[in-house]
């Protein structure tokens, strides 16, 4: 991951006029411009990822969701060596492939979720589990996620027999700024690096609205929406300073926090914000432009359909419950139609979340709850665009979509085989791979993950140790 950027992050270093936005000045000269002694987008714990090696594997006879707006029927996908190969009618079946008859049974990329707390809020939910909130400062840009991620946790196998074989573990909302999330990939494994997705963006976890103010109104502050924004903009501004000075002669001392503002400043790390209202989208878009970030997607946000036109045409996603509303003040004004408008205008970028340990489960039904209100309104949805929802679109966000979220040849083979239409209310996966290797398999026990935290709650047949559920 410190290869991430480079370009970019050279400029950015070596001008300090392109820090403050001035395209017109000369950048210096690279010979002659000072080193920064550190890389802000370093990365000191890196994947260790590595794939279940597998056969070739071709699926045949489905209806085929690639990802990019396309249903192919009566069509197959070919799996080899932890890549598609190829999707289409017919495939020639090569000698050393396993064939798995997918008639009348429906095919998508692996479904990933943008917003998730598995790991660092683990089951079962108690003090010595909760990790996702470094409520101490109003600014903790300086903490990982990562750090906080436990492997063990049993939700990672619930969300892969959802299909889910990709994620992004965030920070809580209780801070303005709460540091950085991690992508992972949902795999079985002992440390959180073997189970990074490998050159995964860091998202940085922000919050607007009641959250901060809420928890720092009673310790110190801030207590109101305008202590929050003085808040965001004191930490960028000294985040920007702080680069600046890595132009200089003097660098001065490494500053954790700092490090994370000005990699997100560098476009190194992928913004994401907590927020409800439209009115404070538009505030923290405003604050982007003004120390020249990019938010990557807007979170929850219950009112995104009230500015769904600017969200698409400043590229900004928006991650969003399919009918979460009124359990607090702003978000009172949520409709069950949000995601459908967020949806509608060209070069939109809408993304079915779950912030739940259960609704990753099913972010499939979540996504179906979407269709079914869009249809009383009047919007026909197709089955081949909403399953971008649950895999490009996020992918995107994430900055993966190079490497997954459609099934194009080259793209990992992360694939879900459902027993129908993804989008039914009795749908469920069957198969889901990771990387081309049979992960989950409902009709064998033995793929079915079974966490440590589990062992000894199986049932005493040793035919189903594997964790069946």
């Amino acid at each position: 991951m410190t290869a991430r950027f480079p370009s970019r992050l050279l400029l950015a270093l070596a001008t300090t006029a392109a820090l403050a936005g001035c395209a017109t000045t000369p950048a210096k000269n690279a010979d002659s411009a000072p080193k920064t002694p550190f890389d802000v987008a370093a990365d000191p714990y890196a994947s260790t990822y590595q794939r279940v090696a597998s056969a070739p594997v071709l699926l045949r006879n489905a209806t085929v969701l690639t990802g990019t707006g396309t249903r192919l029927d009566g069509a197959d996908v070919l799996m080899r060596d932890g890549k598609i190969v190829a999707v289409g009618p017919q495939l020639e079946v090569p000698a050393d492939a396993q064939t798995v008859d997918a008639s009348g049974r429906w095919v998508t990329p692996g479904l990933i979720d943008v917003h998730s707390h598995l790991g660092v809020y683990a089951s079962p939910g108690m003090e010595a589990h909760s990790d996702g909130n470094e409520a101490t400062s109003p600014a903790t840009a300086q903490v990982w996620a990562e750090h906080s991620v436990w492997p063990q946790d049993p939700g990672f196998g619930a969300a892969l027999a959802g299909g889910i074989t990709a994620l992004q573990i965030l920070p809580g909302s209780a801070n303005l700024i709460g540091g950085r999330g991690v992508t992972l990939k949902n795999v079985a494994a002992t440390t959180y690096q073997a189970m990074k997705f490998p050159g995964a963006p860091w998202g940085l976890k922000m919050a607007c609205g009641e959250n901060p103010k809420r928890v720092y109104g009673q310790k110190g502050g801030p207590s109101t929406r305008m202590g929050n924004v003085a808040g965001y903009r004191a930490a960028f501004a000294e985040a920007k300073e702080y680069l600046r000075k890595q132009t200089g002669d003097s660098p001065g001392v490494r500053n954790l926090k700092n490090d994370t503002l000005a990699a997100a400043m560098n476009g190194d790390i992928r913004v994401h914000i907590h927020c409800y209202r439209a009115d404070e989208m538009a505030i923290m878009m405003d604050l982007a432009k003004e120390f020249g970030f990019k938010i990557s997607a807007f979170h929850h946000g219950v009112e995104a359909y009230k500015l769904a036109d600017r969200l698409a045409q400043e590229k900004i996603c928006g991650a969003l419950w399919a009918d979460w509303w009124g359990f607090k003040m702003e978000s009172f004004d949520g409709i069950q139609e949000n995601i459908a408008l967020v949806d509608r205008p060209a070069g939109s970028c809408a993304i079915v979340h779950s912030d739940s340990a259960e609704g990753i489960q099913r972010l499939n039904q979540e996504a179906a709850k979407v269709m079914a209100h869009a249809r009383r309104i009047g919007l026909e949805i197709p089955p081949e665009r909403a399953i971008r929802w649950l895999t490009m679109n996020p992918a995107t966000s994430m900055g993966i979509e190079q490497q997954t979220g459609s099934l194009e040849p080259g793209k990992m083979a992360d694939v879900v085989l459902w027993n129908g239409n993804p989008f039914s209310s009795y749908a469920k996966a069957d198969q889901v791979y990771v990387d081309g290797a049979r992960m989950f398999d409902r009709a064998d026990p033995r793929r079915r993950p079974l966490s440590d935290f589990q062992l000894g709650t199986a049932p005493t047949d040793p035919n189903l140790q594997g964790g069946a559920r």
